[in-house]
């Protein structure tokens, strides 16, 4: 692993983007949901959607040299200025456990949505949820399975 740099996303970064997602749902996420599912997500994920998305949030994007590695992005919830959402935390399956995932928790948690929020939210899958444990965030209201979404909300107060 070379030195990793983390920066803002730019457009010609999308179907990079795109593409790190797109990989690591196929690999990653296809062992806790039903394959299906993860197709229908994987189509979605188009690098258009990445840009969609990085124009109402503060997206992020890991680099091993060249390489994108990582993303993740911080927005309004729901449009409040006292509570935010993290969205989009992907890292590639070789570099899952190599530190990738605390680095962009760290960008995310030093964004002016996260600092100025009482309140952050992760929309999370079932395999990101030990990981988001491990970063200091709990099942909101105490739910602990997925939603209609698929997803298991999760949050930090602080």
């Amino acid at each position: 692993m070379n030195k990793l740099t983390v920066r803002r996303i730019e457009e010609s970064d999308a179907k990079d983007v795109s593409d790190l997602i797109r990989k690591t749902i196929s690999i990653s996420n296809k062992k806790d949901y039903p394959e299906d599912l993860m197709d229908q997500l994987i189509e979605i994920e188009t690098p258009e959607h990445v840009l969609q998305r990085a124009s109402w949030t503060h997206f992020y994007v890991v680099s091993d040299g060249d390489a994108i590695i990582g993303c993740g992005a911080i927005g309004p919830y729901w449009g409040k200025e006292d509570e935010s959402s993290l969205f989009t935390i992907f890292v590639l399956p070789d570099y899952q456990g190599k530190g990738v995932g605390r680095l962009i928790m760290e960008t995310l948690e030093n964004d002016e949505f996260f600092l100025r929020a009482k309140r952050i939210e992760i929309p999370a899958s079932i395999t990101g949820v030990p990981f988001y444990l491990k970063m200091g965030y709990h099942y909101k209201d105490g739910i602990s399975e997925p939603d209609d979404e698929h997803l298991i909300r999760m949050e930090k107060n602080r």
